[in-house]
């Protein structure tokens, strides 16, 4: 059985200024998402899905249902307010995170699968990567993350935010730490920067998340039972977010599944400001002019 590939894409990209997930980049107006689904096939993997909101549903399908005679292509819809059984939730003012939008995919997906972010661009030789890893090492207790290297995925146009992550002699993950606010200072990369927080420093050379993960379909069970207990804690909280590294790090604490941290030495970028797009564009045509790229990537 080929590995699915979730996409989640239910941002509403505040600090881009738009719909980041569809905004043209490809020399053809293409999305970052669409060289996602390119590398993604000829990786073999066999089904897309989308997470999304509903109001993006239009917007989404007028792209992407072309797709549909490359590859299966499939949306969910992540909704920011819904009633759960017992709890009494505030109001929200956006969705309850990346932990519950993997989730909303449980009725869609029975194979191993990767998850990715849709304004992220992670490299052609990642998705060989991750399908080998789906097809023959994954299993119940045993997943992945793809590991980047820090001071390969920072943003000129400002600060971000990533999972540094801490791993044992076997490259499997210990824990990932979250640090806000990280920027290049000098030969340095220092987190909470121009905030009233403690700032530090982390090694450039360090592996970070990017969301990109290998994940059993057990992990569902596994979600909807962390995230019922986080809405819980969390139920007069209208911002409180469920993050995927969350329910990873609980898992890795309980010894109940191994993350594998895969390295990769393919280049990473995203639109997370308007000003990236450029970079974005710069980065890709790249790619086009030394080959891993058709100019026109479906003809």
């Amino acid at each position: 059985m080929k590995p699915t590939l979730l996409i989640l894409a239910a941002g509403m990209g505040s600090r881009y200024g738009g719909l980041k997930q569809i905004d043209g980049i490809g020399p053809n107006n293409e999305p970052i998402i669409e060289y996602s689904i390119y590398d993604a096939i000829k990786a073999g993997f066999g089904k897309i899905v989308f997470v999304i909101r509903e109001e993006f549903d239009a917007a989404f399908r007028e792209i992407f249902d072309a797709f549909n005679n490359r590859i299966e292509i499939n949306y969910v819809y992540q909704p920011v307010n819904f009633k759960v059984e017992g709890l009494n939730l505030v109001e929200r003012t956006k969705p309850w995170g990346t932990s519950h939008a993997v989730l909303i995919a449980k009725d869609v997906i029975k194979e191993p699968f990767a998850v990715i972010n849709a304004d992220d661009y992670y490299g052609a030789n990642s998705f060989k990567i991750m399908a080998d890893f789906l097809a023959n090492e994954c299993s119940s207790s045993n997943m992945s993350m793809l590991g980047y290297i820090l001071e390969n995925t920072l943003s000129e146009n400002g600060t971000v935010n990533r999972g540094v992550c801490e791993v044992d002699s076997k490259n499997n993950l210990i824990v990932v730490n979250e640090r806000e606010k990280l920027v290049r200072q000098g030969e340095k990369v220092e987190y909470n920067v121009g905030t009233e927080s403690p700032s530090g420093e982390v090694d450039p050379k360090s592996y970070v998340s990017m969301n990109y993960w290998g994940f059993h379909p057990s992990i569902f069970k596994e979600i909807e039972e962390g995230l019922y207990n986080f809405m819980k804690e969390n139920s007069n909280s209208p911002t409180a977010e469920y993050y995927i590294p969350t329910i990873v790090s609980e898992k890795i604490k309980a010894g109940e599944i191994t993350f594998a941290v895969i390295p990769t030495n393919d280049s990473w970028f995203g639109v997370t400001y308007k000003e990236d797009k450029q970079m974005a564009i710069k980065a890709l045509n790249k790619h086009i002019e030394n080959g891993v790229y058709p100019k026109n990537l479906w003809s």
